[in-house]
């Protein structure tokens, strides 16, 4: 028997609120018919006894209190699936606005998703390449793994994401069964069309699934596209074999959004006015990363998040931190400087790089030369610290070698260009480059075996570059 619930007790921003209302489920979805005939959908996000709260999802502006017909639907919402998802855009809550009309479903299942137990959970062993030096030598992205990065208002993060979802590569993944699910929440128009635009030239566009949330839609959308995002990564990944790289920006914008509708519903706010149960709110959402048992495909995250006044210690980051398995740190100071991307190496790591890195994955001597380069940069700190202090000139010859090796580390290496896709043999190979220009007795952190093969290499290609430099070229003839 289909009820049609007529009139609404109370409307409180973007929530009303219904009195007598039998058999109703929390996330249940309803139908909202308005006076003049339009249709709206909400969902059911609080009960008590037979009063139910509903969340609207197109705002309550225009609701009658008294002719609103209100029908539940009896099931949570759902998000239509199916193969032909691959390559469509999407708003906030699921619904197609490319303008090549719905999606026909082979089936549709709940955007809440559900729990994979720990046990059928495979460890994240074989890593992705994204191109990007800084991320694959030193913070290494595992398949399976959920890898947060931490921004700043107004830098570079948005090319970032676009960058890695054009280069991405996975061993042993083909066109075939490598997809990228994009969420953006709360973007303005034109960082939305530049993501568009991005990945229509650059080609990708057909292995993509795009959700576009705007800043001017509903925040309630905003809470939604996550879920929506990650349902059809879950789809592609545990159903249709796929390895699925899930981006999602800015969660710093989803946070303040579930910040706002809990205002709304008048719960008691925590850390600077956020819910007390953002950490199990923002768990839910990355603990649907990972690799099934059983299941050919996989799930990865990478949410970006801003960091309001570049703070760390903001509760979004700091609980990000807590839930993920490391971060990569931009860093405002060489984003200045015009270095991109503006990869802050010392703060970032990626905790499971270590199972995943080595002979069979990237190359043997992998692990010692990111333990090298992470030791010699720290002391490049230390050597600037003391050189603010001091002075350059009183330095040792020891700590002006590291004064150079950071130059060139930081331009040579963390800086590398949009359009520029370097391949892990690459990377490795200009580590051992920079680390040629350091007295070898400064490698601690590198057995004499891997020295002997790769540092003495690097040492007598640089001498060698260094001669021909300096030969002049003869009188009348082109160098």
């Amino acid at each position: 028997m289909i009820l049609d619930y007529i009139g609404v007790k109370e409307i409180n921003g973007s929530l009303i609120v219904l009195d007598d209302v039998e058999n109703a489920s929390f996330e249940e979805v309803v139908d909202i018919r308005m006076d003049d005939g339009t249709m709206r959908q909400g969902r059911i996000v609080q009960m008590e006894g037979k009063r139910v709260v509903i969340q609207v999802f197109e705002g309550t502006r225009g609701i009658s209190l008294q002719n609103t017909r209100t029908r539940l639907l009896g099931h949570p919402m759902e998000m239509p699936l199916s193969p032909e998802i691959l390559g469509r855009v999407f708003d906030g809550a699921g619904r197609p606005i490319d303008g090549l009309g719905d999606i026909f479903p082979l089936k549709r299942a709940n955007i809440n998703g559900t729990p994979i137990n720990p046990v059928s959970r495979i460890y994240p062993k074989n890593y992705i390449n994204t191109g990007i030096s800084t991320i694959d030598v030193l913070m290494t992205l595992i398949r399976g793994q959920k890898l947060p990065i931490f921004s700043g208002s107004g830098m570079k993060h948005n090319e970032l994401a676009v960058q890695i979802a054009r280069q991405a590569k996975i061993k042993d993944a083909n066109e075939n069964n490598f997809a990228i699910v994009f969420a953006a929440m709360g973007a303005k128009n034109d960082v939305a069309e530049y993501f568009r635009r991005s990945f229509d030239e650059s080609g990708v566009l057909q292995k993509v699934v795009m959700f576009l949330n705007l800043s001017n839609d509903p925040i309630i959308e905003r809470i939604l596209t996550p879920r929506c995002a990650l349902t059809v990564a879950e789809y592609l990944a545990f159903e249709l074999g796929m390895h699925v790289l899930v981006i999602m920006t800015d969660m710093t914008s989803y946070a303040e959004a579930l910040r706002e509708f809990s205002s709304s519903k008048g719960e008691i706010p925590g850390r600077k006015g956020y819910p007390g149960y953002l950490y199990s709110d923002l768990a839910s959402l990355y603990e649907r990363a990972g690799m099934v048992r059983g299941k050919e495909g996989s799930v990865t995250q990478i949410p970006i998040l801003t960091m309001p006044n570049d703070d760390v210690t903001h509760p979004v980051p700091d609980l990000t931190g807590y839930i993920t398995e490391g971060q990569i740190v931009l860093d405002r100071a060489l984003d200045n400087s015009g270095i991109y991307p503006p990869v802050s190496v010392l703060p970032s790591l990626s905790r499971l790089m270590k199972d995943g890195i080595g002979a069979g994955y990237t190359r043997e001597d992998h692990s010692a030369l990111s333990n090298q380069l992470f030791a010699a940069y720290a002391k490049v700190m230390d050597a600037r610290s003391l050189a603010s202090v001091i002075g350059e000139e009183e330095l040792s010859p020891t700590d002006k070698k590291y004064l150079e090796f950071g130059k060139r580390f930081e331009e040579q290496y963390v800086n590398q260009g949009f359009n520029e896709n370097r391949s892990i043999e690459q990377s490795l190979d200009l580590g051992w480059t920079l680390l040629a220009t350091l007295p070898r007795e400064e490698l601690d952190r590198v057995d004499d075996e891997l020295l002997d093969k790769y540092y003495e290499k690097a040492k007598k290609q640089l001498e060698t570059e260094g001669e021909r430099a300096s030969q002049p070229a003869a009188a009348g003839q082109t160098p």
